[in-house]
């Protein structure tokens, strides 16, 4: 059985499974949904704030100072909270540009890495295939100049304490 939604409450943002990296769209989902819940926020805090006023006339003299000052930093408080909701609309209108710029990149990138995979699994076995070669390892020294390096000594075997 399933609840019915509110008529004020949106939808879930996306959620994107693990190990897989989100798209420009799922960012961009995520961060209208933050956008959204912002502004239902400053509405939410508007609204009680002009509840308030409305009481505080009316209570002044029953307030307590603690209060009193905190109704008077109300609107301040509002102010922050409206300007970063438009920061936080300008960050996403400037994400959403610079992904749009960045989408031929990534696409390039998604078609040249089963290449690159592929062009390096073919030098491994090229590499596999030449070690199986009797005397490469001889060349390889020639050409190189250099010496193998001899394998590491194994270590002593810890002996614990006897009693």
């Amino acid at each position: 059985m399933t609840t019915p939604k509110r008529a004020g409450r949106k939808g879930s943002t996306p959620k994107v499974p693990v190990g897989r990296v989100p798209s420009p769209s799922d960012i961009l989902a995520a961060a209208q949904s933050a956008v959204e819940t912002a502004q239902s926020a400053a509405v939410q805090a508007l609204d009680a704030a002009q509840l308030t006023a409305g009481h505080a006339f009316d209570a002044a003299v029953r307030l307590p100072p603690a209060s009193a000052q905190l109704a008077a930093q109300l609107p301040d408080l509002l102010e922050n909270l409206s300007i970063a909701v438009d920061r936080l609309n300008s960050t996403i209108d400037r994400l959403d540009r610079t992904l749009a710029l960045a989408d031929p990149a990534l696409a390039a990138y998604d078609r040249l890495l089963p290449r690159l995979e592929a062009m390096i699994g073919l030098g491994e076995d090229v590499f596999a295939t030449l070690a199986k070669l009797p005397g490469v390892s001889l060349l390889g020294r020639r050409l190189t100049g250099r010496t193998p390096e001899p394998p590491p000594a194994p270590e002593p075997p810890k002996r614990g304490r006897r009693r």
